[in-house]
């Protein structure tokens, strides 16, 4: 027998056993709370230091910016002259001395004259300006007069007084104002520009330029050089540990400001000897050299060991008004960081376990006193209610009550962890299908029964679903539908009383189930039949359980409290079932719909997502190359899958007179009739000219052979005009001369074209005068009512929120005939084409309407990148490949794909496979699709899968495709 010890014995050996870990976890955690504390409040000052090198920076261009302003305002933009010019020096001056950063001061002229004012800063730039000694500042000028280039370069003493000059007929020539960006950028600009950060050529220093446009509309501009250097004094100051290293750097990664300026710039090997600014990545500190991945990155904040040290690296956007953004990065020291954490460590440790001892002491004093074991169960109690099991088996105490109420209260842990797991498994299973199996498996192993099935109830009767053994292994189902009124007795009982139910399970039972198929009648079994009804208290589907022993009461009553959360997991896992397929059959009857809108279409819809997902599945079983480790789980091929089908879901709102416009002049019918009956016209003029002419006494001859020649003209006219039509070939110049020349001919109207037309026709009408009948009318004409305005609802701003970024036709339509028939090449005009285009900018926003949820996010991403192209020049976003998702360019390959070899379209003729690889091998060539992808295409033969399953077999030829891919 188990010997009993004391109280005060068992819970002292408690309080040791928890004692000890929980001073381990003290110490651990203060440190942790010092060293975040520490880390929050450095990150507190970064974001201080950012926030206040903005400042600095502002605080630098502020003078200079109100220097330009004011200098824009006065009549210096006005100044003809050099004389003229030269009388603004003390205003200039006043501008310099006004602010410490402001190096110079110049204005450029429409007319090409520069007058540039700038202080001398340092002995260096006196000597490369070859100004004598005492000269404080610089006038660098050029006139153009009477066609000759005048330069000059006057030197000033510090009261403006001239201490010399040179004439720089070189500079004059070689310097043109109006060629510089700062020019040209302040004169399109209405309040200024300011450029970024940049080493200037002539002082070798950071700054940075602003300028503005005269306000004296005299087309002059004003500008002005900042110098920065005094940053990196400013970011000396701002070191939060003596080790610590600060940098200014631009977008692209360029060091704009450091403590030691010698070390911003630097002479690349191979250059032209000129001096560049030093990247980031070339930076003499190896700690600003490791912050480089972060700049740009989502993480602006990473530890980062750099030889033998841990160092804390922040990189802080520094936004400025009117400038590209910087970035500050900061580099501290661990170990002087955490100075103060290590050293409370230490402190907390030596507390803790002086605490540890003393506590020792008091608890075994205290023990003695403790009359009842409630605490170790209050707290098992504790656990419990807060669902924590890792302590299932109870506190296995010596103490006999202690004992026998631990070990109860551990039965009860243990049925309850029983039922959470067996929730979270089935709660968890998100497919309909593997819940069932999961559902009854767990039931099975509650249960400890030996087989087990699973129905789902429909208005017949139970239907069987899955049929698993003791180890929850799949048994092949043989079992047949079961009528309500033949389930058998026990399961009848269930389902009748609504309840679950135990009892022995005989023949008519198994009988009844079908069960004598799988199992052994001989021996007596025991069995659990389970309802599972919903919300509304309807039969969803029953479980049958089969054991060996009969099942107690309280089994019984946990497998029923388990059937009322599977009945509502399959509740709920077949309605989204339902739903999901109710959006399948939804997306297939949009892209049906589209299909059968046009005969151009035909079953693109349903081909181009077979063709993206084929091409995907190559992805994910690449075992080498670009894509080795590309992988989609079941969420991302729901999104190829719905993607693929909605991705031209847009072409509902493209009308269908463009789409299936098969001539020039053809809207909702050919307007070539129109123009023939014109020609008719002119034909009936001629057979009346000539009987008019013999009527008044003409020679015939002469009258028959004008009016033969005037009929052969017109029919050859007619039949160049119906040729130009059909939209074949090119149209070259001279045809394009032929038909403006056939327009100037005229023939006669005599009734009112504005009447019984449509109020829309009559308004376009309207913004021309009614000629006055009978009136002469072109053969062939563009008219102001041919043109339809462009709604302001049918342009796209350039802030849209989808990032369209595409060239807007300023009308609607232009339905001119000869600007028709004048179309380069097919018969869609530029606004007709755009039409047709549009409708992926459709697709876009019908599909970034609706609510997806979070899985499929993707969705409008995927489906709307299929025109886009990998240089950048597609539409509607020109997007790169780097801002594309691979899926996004597997659809555009598949999408251009298939209407190339597509034969249900009538304008066209479906491709051979070889001819359909080599245009796409060109158009990856010149980066119009992913040529990694278009590689993969072609090497896992997805090409030929796909004509074999969708091409004719008379299309189906050998392609040779070692000759498209990169030798590996």
């Amino acid at each position: 027998m188990t010997r009993k010890y004391p109280l005060h014995v068992h819970i002292i050996t408690m309080f040791l056993l928890l004692i000890l870990p929980l001073g381990a976890v003290v110490t651990a955690t203060s440190f942790k709370l010092s060293r975040d504390m520490l880390q929050s409040v450095a990150s507190d000052m970064i974001r201080r230091i950012g926030a206040e090198t903005g400042a600095d920076i502002a605080a630098l261009v502020a003078p200079a910016e109100l220097a330009v302003n004011m200098m824009a305002h006065t009549g210096l933009g006005k100044a003809t002259s050099f004389a003229e010019r030269r009388h603004y020096l003390p205003q200039l001056r006043e501008a310099l001395l006004g602010s410490s950063a402001l190096s110079s001061i110049y204005i450029g002229y429409p007319d090409g004259d520069f007058f540039f004012f700038r202080r001398i800063i340092d002995e260096a730039q006196r000597v490369r300006l070859k100004a004598p000694g005492g000269a404080r500042y610089v006038v660098q000028a050029i006139d153009h007069d009477k066609g000759h280039h005048i330069g000059r370069y006057i030197y000033l003493d510090d009261n403006l007084g001239e201490l010399g000059h040179d004439e720089r007929l070189d500079y004059a020539r070689s310097y043109d104002p109006r060629t510089r960006e700062w020019f040209k950028a302040a004169q399109i600009s209405a309040t200024g520009i300011k450029t970024a950060p940049y080493l200037f050529f002539s002082d070798r220093k950071v700054g940075m330029t602003l300028a503005a446009r005269s306000g004296t509309d005299s087309g002059s501009v004003v500008g002005a050089d900042i110098l920065l250097e005094t940053l990196g004094n400013d970011l000396k100051e701002k070191k939060l540990t003596p080790g610590t290293h600060l940098a200014l750097v631009n977008e692209q990664g360029l060091v704009l400001a450091h403590d030691d300026v010698a070390s911003l710039t630097s002479v690349p090997d191979g250059a032209d000897g000129r001096p560049r600014l030093t990247p980031l990545a070339d930076f003499e500190h190896a700690a600003l050299r490791a912050a480089v991945p972060l700049i740009g990155a989502e993480q602006h904040s990473a530890v980062l060991t750099v030889g033998d040290a841990d160092w804390q690296v922040d990189v802080t956007p520094v936004q400025l008004q009117g400038m590209p953004p910087l970035s500050l990065v900061i580099a501290i020291p661990e170990h002087e960081l955490l100075a103060a954490a290590f050293g409370l460590r230490s402190t907390a440790l030596l507390i803790t376990l002086a605490s540890i001892l003393l506590s020792i002491v008091l608890a075994w004093v205290l023990a003695r006193a403790l009359s009842k074991p409630l605490r170790a169960l209050h707290a098992q109690a504790e656990k419990t209610r807060r669902f924590d099991f890792s302590d299932i088996d109870g506190v296995g105490s010596m103490i006999k009550e202690v004992d026998d109420l631990s070990q109860g209260m551990g039965l009860m842990r243990k049925s309850v962890q029983r039922f959470i797991d067996i929730s979270q498994a089935v709660g968890g299973e998100m497919n309909f299908n593997r819940l069932m199996p999961t559902l009854l498996r767990e039931t099975l192993a509650a249960a400890e029964a030996e087989i087990g099935i699973l129905y789902l109830a429909d208005q017949d009767g139970l239907i069987p679903m899955v049929l698993l053994d003791a180890g929850g292994e799949d048994i092949p189902l043989p079992l047949l539908p079961v009528p309500l009124s033949a389930a058998g007795p026990l399961l009848a009982s269930a389902l009748a009383e609504g309840k679950t139910l135990g009892g022995t399970i005989g023949h008519d039972d198994i009988e009844a189930t079908g069960l004598d198929a799988v199992m052994d009648l001989g021996d007596v079994r025991h069995g659990v039949a389970v309802p599972l009804r919903n919300r509304q208290q309807q039969l969803v589907g029953a479980m049958l359980l089969v054991r060996r022993t009969p099942v107690d009461d309280a089994q019984l009553s946990f497998i029923g409290n388990l059937a009322v959360s599977a009945a509502s997991s399959l509740e709920a896992r077949e309605l989204i079932k339902a739903q999901k397929e109710l959006f399948e059959a939804f997306i297939k009857l949009i892209a049906g719909a589209i299909d059968a809108k046009s005969p151009y279409t035909g079953g693109h819809c349903e081909r181009v997502p077979e063709l993206t997902k084929m091409l995907a599945r190559a992805a994910c079983t690449a075992d080498d190359g670009p894509f080795k480790d590309f992988q989609l789980d079941e969420h991302e091929w729901e999104a190829v899958h719905i993607a693929a089908w909605l991705h031209d879901c847009g072409k509902v709102t493209t009308p269908e007179f463009v789409v299936d416009k098969a001539t020039k002049l053809e809207t909702l019918h050919d307007r070539i009739h129109e123009i023939r009956m014109r020609f008719e016209v002119l034909k009936r003029d001629a057979e009346i000219d000539y009987w008019q002419g013999m009527a008044a006494g003409g020679e015939k001859s002469a009258l028959a052979a004008r009016r033969d020649a005037a009929l052969a003209q017109l029919d050859d006219d007619f039949a160049f005009v119906a040729a130009c039509n059909e939209g074949g070939e090119s149209m070259s110049p001279e045809q394009v001369s032929r038909l403006e020349a056939i327009a100037t001919r005229t023939w006669q109207r005599t009734l009112d074209d504005r009447i019984g037309i449509s109020h829309e026709e009559h308004q376009r009408k309207s913004l021309a005068p009614a000629p006055a009948l009978p009136v002469a009318e072109p053969l062939l004409a563009d008219r102001p009512e041919h043109v339809f305005a462009r709604r302001p609802q049918d342009r796209i701003g350039t802030d849209n929120p989808w990032g369209f970024r595409m060239q807007v036709p300023e009308a609607l339509y232009n339905k001119g005939e000869l600007y028709n028939l004048t179309v380069g090449r097919g018969t869609l005009t530029a606004e007709e084409r755009y039409k047709i285009n549009e409708h992926i900018v459709q697709t876009v926003i019908m599909l970034s309407a609706l609510p997806f949820p979070k899985h499929l996010r993707n969705v409008p991403e995927i489906a709307s990148g299929h025109h886009e192209k990998m240089d950048g020049t597609g539409y509607p976003r020109r997007l790169s490949r780097e801002e594309m998702s691979p899926l996004a360019r597997m659809l555009a390959i598949a999408d251009i794909f298939e209407a190339l070899t597509a034969v249900d379209r009538p304008y066209k003729k479906g491709k051979l496979l070889s001819e359909a690889v080599w245009i796409m091998a060109l158009m990856a060539r010149d980066r119009h699709i992913d040529p990694e992808l278009f590689e993969l295409f072609l090497r896992a033969g997805v090409h030929r899968e796909y004509a074999d399953r969708f091409m004719r077999p008379e299309q189906i030829d050998a392609v040779d495709i070692d000759r498209y891919l990169t030798p590996a």
